[in-house]
């Protein structure tokens, strides 16, 4: 590993499950970022974490981290309720952000950090990592420069029971505090909202990512034997029609995968869970040779590349890849448009949304 002589000093807020599996490691890893701090009011967590990770400093408060004149950017690694809050504190500080995804919990809250944010110069990213896998990176490029006119979009995220054994034997196994702050009450309990903003929030902006803005929903659940089916209509702004399939959990594999149809060809792709660091399998055939086309990403570590595109952006200007503030806001009003529709029965635009989940 091979660092650049120019690192983006990041302070990560939280040292709870995604950082201790994903951020931690992530920001060690990227050729162009340093673990400056950490930050967790959990003070045995927090002493835990310096000892693995060797971070300059660290901070009980996040107001101390935010007063550090060397913290360049942060990483907001807490529960969803704390997103928007703590962004919007970590911009008025002067720092760049980048948050967990979903942006926040209710349209309102997160139009209201847009409003904060759009004056300023500074950059916001959501961590929707997929966007930093080598194969759906090389979908999104020959669906933008050959496909031509999109015609249909299927995608689907089925989460499967045994998907935690799987991840279990993959990730380091995870300390944990009673000394940790948590949103009230069990945000886990509500099956169908925590599902639709912790899964469908991946599938939606794969969606986006690839298909482009989407116009309404009509979406339907049925509840059976424990586990939860969604299948959503999707109305794209290109025209194109859509179908968005949230399963969870399905008794088989993890499944992730997207189809698409398109003038000069098609697009076919095969997700991975994330923690195998392997880049989806991904063919995309194109009427101007008459052949398939199939990259193969040597370097798929989604979160270690979602930091390098982050620190590229603040310290070269490259152009932001990940998903910016807008997209996070979009993202969530498909979200609500969804639990809307199921509620109504009927098809629900994007634009009329208000609240949340």
């Amino acid at each position: 590993m091979k660092k650049e002589t120019r690192l983006l000093r990041i302070g990560v807020l939280g040292c709870g499950n995604i950082a201790q599996i994903a951020h931690f490691d992530a920001i060690r890893k990227a050729r162009n970022a340093e673990l400056y701090a950490i930050c967790d009011l959990a003070d045995d967590l927090r002493d835990r974490m310096t000892a693995i990770h060797s971070p300059g400093v660290a901070y009980r408060h996040f107001e101390e981290l935010l007063g550090d004149p060397r913290v360049e950017a942060v990483v907001l690694g807490v529960a969803d309720q704390f997103h928007v809050p703590l962004a919007k504190q970590a911009l008025a500080a002067g720092k760049h952000v980048l948050v967990e995804k979903p942006l926040g919990v209710s349209i309102e809250e997160c139009e209201e950090l847009r409003r904060q944010h759009q004056p300023t110069r500074l950059v916001l990213q959501v961590g929707n990592n997929r966007r930093f896998d080598p194969g759906i990176a090389f979908a999104e490029k020959f669906i933008r420069e050959e496909l031509g006119q999109m015609q249909a979009f299927k995608a689907w995220y089925c989460d499967s029971t045994y998907r935690y054994t799987m991840t279990d034997n993959l990730q380091p196994l995870p300390l944990i505090s009673a000394q940790a702050r948590k949103p009230a009450g069990n945000p886990k309990a509500d099956k169908r909202r925590y599902f639709i903003l912790t899964h469908a929030s991946h599938l939606v902006d794969t969606a986006r990512f690839l298909g482009g803005e989407l116009v309404s929903v009509r979406a339907r659940l049925t509840e059976r034997f424990g586990a939860y089916c969604w299948f959503v209509e999707v109305e794209f702004a290109s025209g194109a029609l859509g179908h968005l399939d949230l399963t969870i959990p399905v008794r088989g594999d993890f499944e992730e995968g997207f189809q698409i149809y398109g003038e000069h060809g098609s697009v076919k792709g095969h997700v991975f869970l994330p923690w195998f660091h392997k880049a989806s399998h991904v063919e995309c055939f194109s009427t101007q040779n008459g052949q398939f086309h199939r990259p193969l990403g040597e370097d798929a570590h989604t979160y270690k590349r979602q930091i390098e595109g982050f620190a590229d952006t603040i310290l070269t200007g490259a152009a932001q890849h990940g998903a910016n503030l807008d997209d996070g806001v979009a993202a969530l009003r498909a979200l609500v448009a969804i639990a809307r529709s199921v509620e109504s029965g009927r098809s629900e635009r994007l634009a009329d949304m208000t609240g949340g989940v």
